[in-house]
């Protein structure tokens, strides 16, 4: 039952992107600005919430013994999370949605690889963070719910869905077949269970410092959201839509964390 649990839980927002990716089979124009906007924010909503709910306070409940010095851990982890993305960001090249300039190291990869990467970059903090999640719940060592590590998995998984189709959809219109285009924004989530469980392998090793894998995980998603996602979804066109999805959000990742930890 439990090998049941993992499984679903870190395939849960793999399906997501693909079922997301799987829209280039429906949509014939490329999403709006509008659209991606409000599909950006609605996931930066969820990404601060489940950082914030799922992963840094559980982290400082559990170093709760330690007193003032409770948030030692969840800093010490936070910061491992940032290092770590801003490194993968720093060397890895990349390309963002509607950027003219790569980032990272100097390549000669397609323009299409360097977003791909870059979908995959954001993908990998995600995968993480469901991984360490149920590590603490299968460990039951650490104050996880199967019901907080099943909302965490969810919650990604619904911010998954309009992220699969900005990335495929963009392919499509660049002239890429609907089965390659759906193919391609499947890959960039195939990551996030594989990085998972990777997590998972790691963090039952070194039970003991789950406090500092839990806020890694959150350190990493919030490098996300504050360097792409909220830039993306505020260029342009000044709109409030973003800012409005992202309330939206992280109500809902909110509430399936209470609701269902």
């Amino acid at each position: 039952m439990v090998n049941r649990e993992l499984f679903w839980g870190l395939m849960i927002p793999f399906i997501g992107t693909s079922a997301g990716a799987a829209c280039v089979f429906f949509m014939k124009d490329q999403l709006g600005s509008k659209v991606q906007k409000a599909l950006t924010g609605f996931a930066s909503g969820v990404m601060t919430a489940a950082s914030i709910w799922s992963l840094i306070i559980p982290a400082m409940d559990q170093s709760a013994d330690l007193g003032r010095w409770a948030f030692a851990p969840a800093v010490g982890g936070f910061w491992l999370g940032i290092l770590f993305l801003l490194f993968l960001d720093t060397f890895i090249p990349h390309l963002h949605m509607n950027a003219d300039k790569p980032e990272g190291s100097e390549s000669h990869l397609s323009r299409t690889v360097m977003m791909l990467l870059a979908v995959t970059l954001h993908n990998i903090p995600e995968g993480m963070a469901v991984g360490v999640v149920y590590a603490g719940y299968l460990s039951h060592q650490a104050d996880i719910t199967a019901g907080g590590a099943l909302a965490l998995a969810l919650g990604i998984a619904i911010q998954n869905f309009p992220e699969g189709a900005i990335i495929s959809m963009p392919l499509r219109a660049e002239g890429k077949s609907k089965w390659r285009s759906f193919w391609d924004g499947v890959l960039t989530g195939a990551v996030e269970p594989l990085f998972g469980f990777l997590t998972v392998v790691a963090s039952r090793l070194i039970v003991p410092f789950m406090p500092y894998m839990l806020s890694f995980a959150a350190g990493a998603m919030l490098y996300v959201v504050v360097e792409e996602l909220i830039p993306e979804m505020s260029e342009g066109e000044h709109s409030n839509i973003g800012v409005v999805m992202f309330a939206l959000g992280f109500t809902v990742m909110m509430a399936l964390d209470v609701a269902l930890g």
